[in-house]
This record gives structure tokens, sequence and C-alpha cells, in this order.
């Protein structure tokens, strides 16, 4: 009996019912899926990304760059905002249904064969990584820009085995509960995707024990350790973006361009920098690439201006150390402006530190639920929270969004923060009701 090929709504059911086989670190269960499908993340050129915060602007700066130089560029980054195929592009452009329905289809049925000779089912992520592989592997893509998915050692991305290049971005403190309650310990679980003689370059850090970790595992590896020097002026920053001249051991760059706002995004943007410098001595990628990949890329969701009156920000600070450059941030472009902040948090944050710390810049606090995730507050917790907190509670997100935005005046700003799974729901809620006006 013929069989109907696999539609994309049944894909996506399938991916999202995986969910429930749980997060579990480690390397087995990939590896086992990739071999069963012909290890389609053999013979791929990647550039594979670590970090707490800055990973997906950092991959979207490299992306760009390996664009404008003409090269054919998967990207895979999680989570999406408001689309599923956001997580896989080739050259910007999402993985368009009918292939995502054809190659989780073909992953399937290597699952259901792993599954009959007694292995385990992979995760969700394990699967959408998968799927990624598979795709970038029949769309012969030139390199891969890889984010990691949570830590490094363990993380299904980590089964490449001989990158081009190895990113870890500025390293912080979050999901403790699984990658150490130190910073020591998160660090060395980061510097898992170091590989033998590869280059490691090595961001701006907040916290020295940082360096002293990723070092130590590079001489391990053999690896070149590259650290990203702090040597950079910003000469304008402005909503409509930033100029900066920086300086490297190999190179001095005069007005450079990001329209990705914040002093951190100068500094994911001088990870980018570092990998181009890296890559020319193997590739033929011109300064000019560099420079209109920094100009022209975008990452939504990031300090972005989504509305101009009242401004409406979204940002996806989802722990401490993103809300510390967040507060930042609206003290350099919202100064002058009142703040009403739509705050929605999940429950394995350090969300009483968040909430304080978006107070001190917002005259009024709006605690909302994250709409469709199990690491959601319950409408009680969230209750307690937020007289805790002293701050107001609107259930609903979009109730909140409306609420907040009835309390401005043209001049002055919301931000919607705490969760980029908020600021997605958010945003293409926000969407929604400009195309009604």
């Amino acid at each position: 009996m013929l069989r109907m090929p696999m539609t994309y709504e049944q894909a996506l059911d399938f991916i999202h019912s995986t969910y429930k086989f749980g997060t579990k670190l480690g390397l087995e269960n990939i590896t086992k899926l990739l071999e069963f499908m012909g290890n389609p993340q053999k013979g791929l050129k990647v550039i594979h990304v670590a970090g707490t915060n800055g990973k997906g602007s950092t991959c979207a700066f490299i992306n760009q760059m390996l664009i404008e130089a003409g090269f054919r560029v998967g990207l895979y980054t999680s989570p999406f905002l408001e689309s599923f195929n956001e997580r896989i592009k080739l050259n910007n452009q999402p993985i368009d249904n009918q292939e995502l329905a054809s190659i989780t289809e073909f992953v399937k049925e290597r699952i259901e064969e792993l599954i009959r000779q007694g292995f385990s089912h992979p995760t969700e992520f394990e699967v959408v990584t998968a799927i990624g592989f598979e795709f970038f592997k029949r769309k012969n893509v030139d390199f891969v820009v890889l984010e990691v998915g949570l830590g490094g050692r363990f993380d299904a991305t980590n089964v490449v085995e001989n990158p081009e290049i190895c990113v870890i971005t500025s390293i912080g403190f979050d999901h403790m509960d699984i990658l150490g309650s130190t910073i020591e310990k998160i660090a060395f679980e980061k510097a898992g995707i170091i590989k033998q003689n590869t280059k490691v370059i090595l961001a701006l850090q907040r916290y020295e024990e940082v360096k002293e970790v990723i070092s130590k595992v590079c001489k391990e590896q053999n690896a070149q350790l590259i650290e990203v020097e702090r040597n950079y002026h910003v000469l304008k920053s402005t909503l409509e973006g930033i100029v900066f001249d920086c300086v490297t051991p190999k190179g001095i760059y005069k007005n450079l361009e990001i329209k990705l706002l914040g002093t951190h995004q100068v500094e994911n943007a001088l990870n980018c920098v570092y990998v181009y410098e890296c890559l020319k001595e193997k590739y033929d990628i011109k300064t000019e690439a560099l420079i209109k990949g920094l100009l022209n890329a975008r990452w939504n969701g990031r300090f972005e201006v989504l509305i101009d009156t009242p401004l409406v920000v979204l940002d996806g600070a989802h722990n401490v150390d993103g809300m510390k450059v967040l507060v930042e941030n609206c003290k350099i472009y919202l100064n002058d402006k009142k703040i009403v902040a739509v705050v929605g948090i999940l429950k394995d944050k350090e969300y009483e530190k968040m909430i304080s710390l978006i107070k001190s810049v917002a005259q009024r606090v709006i605690f909302t639920l994250v709409p469709s995730q199990k690491r959601a507050f319950s409408e009680k917790e969230a209750l307690e929270i937020s007289h805790k907190c002293g701050v107001e509670f609107v259930p609903d997100f979009r109730e909140a969004i409306k609420y907040a935005l009835g309390l401005c005046n043209e001049d002055d700003a919301v931000i919607i923060c705490g969760s980029l799974y908020l600021v997605g729901a958010a945003r293409g809620f926000l969407k929604s009701m400009l195309s009604r006006l």
C-alpha cells in the first residue's frame, strides 16, 4: 500500500511530539541517528558557536559576512521567534515547508529503524539537529554557522569533529541546574566544543575565570586560542545604528557600521572580525564582505525597535547578564523616555534578580506569562511573584501588551523582554495588530 508523503503539519507534529523524550545531554543518541542517516555532518565546513549570551547575534554577523563573500551558507540556530523554519536557513532563507516535511520523513524512518534495533529515541533537539545537517548536506553548502543549543560538551551539535573555527561568546550564569553552579563549571561545558588543532576565538568576557578554563582546554587539545581584544571605539550610537573603529593584532578597521543596537553588539561584531581574519588566510574573503556583512546583518528580537510611536522595543534578555545589558541599553537609548516594561520569565531563571534590574529603569513593570512553554509559571505562581517583587500582573501576554501601550504617550517606550519565547509571540501579535491598522 502506497504511503502518502508527510505534510508540513505532520512534520511539525512529529518533531514536537519528541519533546516528551526530554533533554538528555550526551552524544550517543545523535551519533547513532546520524550513522543511520549516512553521517550528513561529515564533510561540512562548520563554524561552531557556543556561549551564554551573544551566540545568535555572533552567528548572524558571521553568516551575513560569508553570504556577502559569495558563499552558500547554512545557518542553524535556536530557538525560533515566529516560525519553526527560522531555525534552519540557507543564505537567510528558512527551509521551505515541503523540504522540511521530506527531510523529517527521512529522519523519522531512520529513527524507526533505530528503535527496532533497541536504541533510545532521540530528543527533540537531536531530531532537529539531524534535520539541519541533512538539509545542509543536500544543499551542498560551503559553510555551516552552527549555534550550540545548550552547553557545548554534550550538546547534539557537538558531533562535528573538525570545525573550521570554534567561537565562544560571553559566558555567564544560565542553565545552572544542568551546566553547574560556578562560572568555571559552565565555562568547562562550553569549552567542550574545542577539538584537536582547532582555532578558537574567545569573545570578551565578564569573568576572568572563563579565560583560565578555556586556555587550559585549548592547551589540552593543542588548539590555537585567539582572544578578542577590547580595542574598539564607538563613534556614533543612535537608534539608527552604531559606527565604530577597532584594532586587532592583524588589522585596523575604520567606520564599521552595524544596525544591531547596544555596545554588546559591537563586541559580538568583533567576534566576526576575528573570524574573518582567520578565514581569509584560507579562503577568498575580501574586507568588503566583512564591512557589508556587519552592516546588513539582522537578528530580530535583540533590542529590536518594532514600532516608532510609541517606541516598542523587543529584547530577548533571558538571564541576569542579558538583563544587565538591556538596562545599559535603556540608559543609552531611552534615557529621556518613560519606560513601561512587559516581562515574562521562565521558572528556571533568576527571575527576582531580573525583575529587580528592569525595575531600575522602568517606571511601570507588568509581569506576564510566557505562552506555550512547559517551563512557564502557573498563573498562581506568577501572581505570587508579582506581589513579592512589587510589580503588576496581567496573565495573558497580549492583554499585557495592550495594557502597556495604553499607559504610554507617543514619546514613551514599551519594552517587551525576559524570554525569547515571549518576544517571538509578542512580535507576531504586534505585527498582526499593525496589519489591521
